[in-house]
């Protein structure tokens, strides 16, 4: 008897094929989550890289020896303006956790999720405490304006340790949407560096020395930026005639408002310091004011200083002008302008010696920085000085006037009605950054007090940079006159405003010592790229149905030729 042959129908050798393509899918998605586990990597599409993290941010992260938890209280029910920030800080946080692993963790709060009102009121006496401010930032919503109180603060926690981050930063005279979008372009930077601080790593931290000896600023009007130091900084004050050689004892130094002029001795120990590498903060008036001798007899004369530095910052690039700027956009002093009853009238005046300064270059310095207060200040020009990069930081306003020295000053000149045509000295730079190797201002000359000879070349020269304001009152915190206690810097009483002096002066200090280069994230550039409102708001129906209906429709069309290719296919069967 022959054996027959089973031959398989149409039907079983189909759904052999389907077997075997479902295996083949099941073994290709193993073996693909076994190359994921084993190689990791990210792809980011967008124009900006907006969801690429830095190498110093990577580094940072992957390098903690400690668990990091980070705090959000930018939660809750908000309009989508606003949720922006809110999602940016929780890609941010995200993309962060990649790297840092189980040593990084977030949470977010909603400061206004309690059920009752005494709860919530509570909870923001909690927040308050703490010193987190809440923050009313308005925006404009379906052609409403929307108002909405929120926290924009989070608090990164380690070993004990914890810093309270603002998220909302950015200029304030922008628009709520631009001021929106700077402070996500400054996320990254914002967190990053306030994880460094909590959670510092390994090594050596830099050394920074506040010159002393010249009658510059006391420990108590520089209270607020020695504490701000401090956390990333060993600080120290530092005299150049105790200390010869400051090369190998410091990596910075600063020079805040010296009143007295320097010797050779002490500019010579200056000048080596940094034509071999080291780094520098000068905070200069050029013009002596004596506020003593106006408040006194009302009026007083700013007359040139004498600190011998002007050939030092004339070799490195830079010239401090003897003049006063003054500016339109300006800030405001107190004077009596009447008498109510038997007690003086006194009201706030804008005062053209105090310029606002909002108008900033592009550097990381000053990326999305919020307005500067400047004193008394004049402007600095730039001369040749080769191989030198000079960067202009910040400028005065279109409408800018400038005096030279000797400059009267007359408090009462605030109760009169500025003339705008006499200011045309437009946009006066007021702060350089000057970057590489530097040329001694001694060099083919005799050392001061000794007859050594200093060569022309030097060939231990190492790039440098320096930051040169003229205002030496810049980073001056004022002093409760009350308790004696120093106020935060760039806090103004009179307006009750916080400027950006002492962000300005942290980011200069980073750029200037920081070799992981973490400052560079400020400057990242994310493109606001907004609707048109006037199309939108003319077709906003048309628009409204596309977007449910379209689904809708796709969706039908799919079910439809999927019924009809199954249909096709298996109708012969």
């Amino acid at each position: 008897m022959e054996p027959t042959t089973t031959i398989p129908t149409p039907a079983a050798s189909r759904k052999r094929q389907d077997l075997l393509r479902f295996a083949a899918i099941i073994g290709a998605l193993f073996l693909l989550n076994f190359v994921a586990q084993r190689f990791f990597f990210r792809l980011d599409l967008t124009e900006e890289k907006r969801y690429t993290m830095s190498p110093a941010t990577k580094q940072l992260l992957s390098n903690l020896k400690q668990p990091v938890t980070v705090t959000v209280y930018l939660a809750g029910d908000f309009p989508p303006t606003f949720r922006r920030l809110e999602q940016g800080v929780r890609e941010t946080l995200t993309e962060m956790q990649v790297y840092g692993r189980s040593n990084l963790n977030f949470i977010f709060i909603d400061p206004s999720a309690a059920g009752t009102e005494a709860g919530r009121n509570q909870f923001y006496q909690t927040l308050f405490k703490k010193g987190l401010k809440p923050t009313n930032l308005g925006a404009n919503e379906n052609g409403k304006r929307v108002e909405k109180i929120i926290f924009p603060w989070a608090v990164v926690q380690a070993g004990g340790q914890s810093r309270n981050v603002l998220l909302l930063r950015g200029s304030q005279v922008a628009a709520p949407e631009e001021r929106l979008n700077q402070s996500i372009e400054g996320l990254e930077y914002e967190l990053a560096s306030t994880i460094r601080q909590v959670a510092p790593p390994g090594g050596a931290r830099r050394r920074l020395g506040v010159v002393s000896g010249h009658g510059e600023l006391p420990n108590a009007e520089l209270a607020d930026i020695l504490t701000a130091w401090s956390q990333n900084y060993d600080v120290f004050r530092v005299d150049l005639n105790q200390v010869k050689d400051l090369r190998g004892n410091l990596d910075a130094v600063v020079v805040a408002k010296p009143t007295l002029p320097y010797s050779e001795e002490e500019k010579f120990r200056l000048d080596q310091f940094i034509t071999h590498g080291g780094r520098a903060l000068f905070f200069v008036d050029a013009l002596r004011v004596d506020l003593d001798s106006v408040s006194r007899n009302g009026a007083a004369l700013a007359t040139p200083y004498n600190l011998n530095l002007d050939d030092l910052l004339f070799r490195y690039g830079v010239r401090l002008n003897p003049n006063l700027l003054l500016d339109l956009n300006c800030g405001q002093i107190p004077l009596v302008t009447g008498v109510t009853g038997n007690k003086p009238k006194i009201e706030p005046l804008p005062w053209q010696l105090y310029p606002l300064i909002n108008r900033f270059s592009p550097s990381p310095i000053t990326r999305n920085l919020d307005a500067v207060y400047l004193k008394f200040v004049g402007n600095i020009d730039t001369v040749k000085a080769e191989g030198i990069r000079k960067t202009s930081l910040m400028t005065t306003s279109r409408y800018t006037r400038r005096l030279p020295a000797p400059v009267p000053i007359n408090f009462n000149d605030a109760r009169l009605e500025p003339n705008p045509k006499l200011y045309q000295n437009s946009y006066q730079s007021v702060g350089y950054l000057l970057e590489g190797k530097f040329r001694s201002l001694f060099a083919n000359r005799v050392q001061p007090g000794t007859m050594k000879y200093q060569p022309d070349q030097n060939p231990n020269a190492q790039p440098s940079k320096i930051l040169v304001i003229s205002d030496g009152d810049f980073l001056r915190n004022d002093v409760d006159p009350k308790s004696g206690r120093p106020m935060r810097l760039g806090y103004d009483r009179l307006s009750s405003t916080e400027f950006a002096n002492r962000e300005l002066i942290l980011n200069a200090t980073d750029y200037l010592l920081d070799e992981t280069g973490l400052i560079a994230v400020r400057g990242k550039q994310i493109t606001l790229r907004p609707l048109d409102k006037v199309q939108l708001a003319g077709n906003r129906r048309p628009w409204q149905l596309l977007n449910i209906g379209a689904p809708l429709a796709l969706l039908a069309l799919f079910g439809a030729v999927r019924a009809w290719w199954r249909k096709r296919r298996y109708a012969r069967f």
